[in-house]
């Protein structure tokens, strides 16, 4: 008995000390974890505001069904030029990019860079530059412009997305 007890005794000391020891290896990886989070979110910024100066530079582009630029754009063409300026491929139409990029995001938490699709079906899209405003090209013989999103582009909105994670 005392053999048995010796041994449930030491199984204890050995077990204390190892649970211990997890407990800061838990928390580095936690920290590494956030770090990685917080670089990536720092990378995804940068390529965002590259895309958004990008998107600036257009305006003034005529309109073009099926255009990708340089010189004309239509809405897609404009936001997946922008941001494979930006080092970030994106699929070639409206719907295709908003079922690609996963990172989905709301009206009001819409930052630089993110890409906002309007109607039904998601038929027409536009790359937010901050402040209540957006760029894109709008339809057959206009321009690329920015605009501000007004009540009409908030009772059409159908979803947004924050592409480069």
């Amino acid at each position: 008995m005392v053999t048995s007890a010796a041994t449930i005794g030491a199984s204890l000391l050995v077990a204390g000390p190892v649970q211990a020891a997890a407990a800061p290896q838990q928390a580095a990886t936690v920290s590494a974890l956030t770090s990685v989070s917080k670089a990536r979110a720092a990378k995804q910024k940068s390529r965002a505001n590259y895309a958004v100066r990008y998107a600036y530079k257009q305006i003034g582009d005529p309109y073009r069904y099926g255009g990708t630029g340089p010189g004309s754009w239509d809405c897609s063409g404009l936001a997946g030029g922008s941001w494979r300026k930006a080092g970030v491929k994106l699929p070639r139409t409206t719907q295709q990019i908003y079922r690609a990029v996963k990172f989905k995001v709301s009206w009001k938490g819409a930052v630089a860079g993110d890409l906002l699709f309007f109607y039904g079906g998601k038929s027409h899209m536009g790359i937010y530059v901050g402040n209540g405003y957006m760029i894109h090209a709008p339809g057959s013989g206009r321009r690329v412009k920015k605009v501000k999103l007004n009540s009409y582009y908030k009772r059409n909105f159908s979803g947004a997305v924050r592409p480069g994670y």
